[in-house]
């Protein structure tokens, strides 16, 4: 990590863009960092760099805090960071493959696929529809086992007849093929203990298509 006077120098050249011609001085950097210029003093004193004040400054003027306190190009970050992908997990939202399940909830946590899944789901662009839900049941077996995450594409909504939807009806939420059988919708599994479904089209809220299946404990 580069040196407090280093990081400092660099955010005064940073801002005398915006302060023009006048020299910039440690107050001038002290504001700009929400601190203290008192503060700022004693920092330097300690040789002790605001991290977290930085941090909000680079985020604030999209600039690299690689840049700033590493010296590193961005250009030498993008080849690393390509390697890894997310998409939002709802653990606590199963898509049922049995009765129903009602667990819809706001709160979810980030997970890591692989470079050859991002492919599959369409590329880096498609991953803000991607989301991963937990299969629960054993309606889709043999083909969507219980626990299997499943890649759920929410960008894709219009119902092709014999794709295999997450969809809700009512309060609860389901995995199943879709197909159009006259004027209603067919929610059938593939284990032939369970009843298919049959809905009026307004019935039928079509949160996404599933796209890809990763098993349980493959992310």
């Amino acid at each position: 990590m580069l040196s407090f006077d280093e990081v400092s120098a660099r955010l005064k050249d940073i801002l005398s863009a915006e302060v023009g011609d006048r020299k910039v001085l440690d107050k001038d950097v002290a504001e700009a960092l929400g601190i203290a210029p008192a503060y700022f003093a004693v920092l330097k004193k300690r040789g002790t760099l605001p991290l977290a004040q930085i941090a909000d400054f680079c985020a604030g003027r999209k600039i690299s805090i690689n840049w700033l306190l590493y010296d590193q190009a961005p250009k030498s970050l993008e080849e690393s960071t390509e390697k890894f992908a997310t998409i939002r997990y709802f653990r606590q939202i199963n898509a049922s493959a049995g009765g129903g399940a009602i667990n819809w909830e706001e709160s979810y946590e980030t997970i890591r696929i692989d470079e050859a899944l991002v492919k599959l789901l369409g590329g880096r662009k498609r991953l803000k529809y991607i989301d991963a839900l937990e299969v629960r049941g054993d309606s889709m077996e043999p083909v969507l086992r219980d626990g299997d995450l499943v890649a759920v594409d929410r960008g894709r909504r219009d119902v092709k007849s014999g794709g295999i939807y997450v969809v809700r009806i009512g309060e609860e939420l389901f995995i199943k093929q879709i197909d159009l059988d006259g004027n209603l919708w067919r929610c059938v599994s593939f284990n032939g203990a369970y009843p298919t479904i049959c809905v009026e089209p307004s019935d039928l809220h079509v949160v996404g298509e599933a796209v890809a299946v990763m098993q349980k404990g493959s992310v």
